[in-house]
């Protein structure tokens, strides 16, 4: 039977190398966007668009879209990211960044969790920056906050679906060359979505709840 994996802000940057590669190895892609990008409409994939996963009422859509639908594989991947320090403080730039980065992939979790069954996965795109005893900058605030959020969240969400048969990783991608961070990144995309995958292949409900680099590494909380 072809598996299912859908994918969150897949229209650019990782998740759209997911779409890629997903459907490289023989999945069926569902793409949830706010607005489909010409890469992303080239590909053979179902793209459901129009969706804020900040908004209940559109992740409400999305789950009447896939109702009955199974979901092997989810990617809460859509985020966004700022830069606020007490010289550069931005308290709706901070509130966004949690309702989109942490709020979000709870609410898609919560939405779709009928569509989830014994074996499936949930991945949480993450950061290192979400890490506290890996902070050692400062600055970045809402983002490290949301990213910090979505990790307990993530914690809470594997040991609650645990028996339901389903696991849960927090998965940081490395820093990666795309648009959010002006292609500063070291590697890309490409690079990180490959090496998201196989984590994604290797969780289970034995290492459920874990927070890795997408190099395989076990990271602070």
């Amino acid at each position: 039977m072809t598996k299912h994996v859908v994918i969150t802000g897949a229209n650019r940057g990782i998740g759209l190398e997911f779409a890629k590669q997903y459907l490289a190895q023989g999945f069926e892609v569902t793409a949830v966007v706010r607005k489909p990008s010409a890469e992303l409409e080239e590909l053979s994939v179902n793209v459901i668009e129009g969706i804020d996963v900040s908004q209940g009422d559109d992740v409400a859509r999305l789950a009447s879209a896939l109702s009955g639908t199974a979901i092997d594989v989810l990617i809460n991947n859509a985020g966004i990211f700022e830069n606020e320090s007490l010289a550069n403080m931005d308290f709706e730039a901070i509130n966004a960044q949690l309702q989109i980065n942490a709020v979000a992939p709870v609410r898609v979790t919560h939405a779709l969790q009928t569509n989830l069954s014994n074996g499936s996965k949930v991945a949480m795109i993450t950061s290192r920056m979400g890490s506290i005893a890996d902070n050692g900058s400062g600055a970045y605030i809402g983002y490290r906050m949301s990213k910090a959020a979505l990790n307990a969240a993530g914690v809470s969400l594997a040991h609650e679906l645990k028996p339901k048969g389903v696991a849960v990783a927090l998965l940081h991608p490395g820093f990666v060359q795309t648009q959010m961070v002006n292609f500063a990144g070291d590697i890309s995309p490409q690079v990180a979505a490959e090496r998201l995958i196989q984590r994604i292949e290797e969780l289970n409900l034995g290492n459920t709840g874990s927070f890795w680099h997408s190099n395989g590494d076990i990271l602070p909380w």
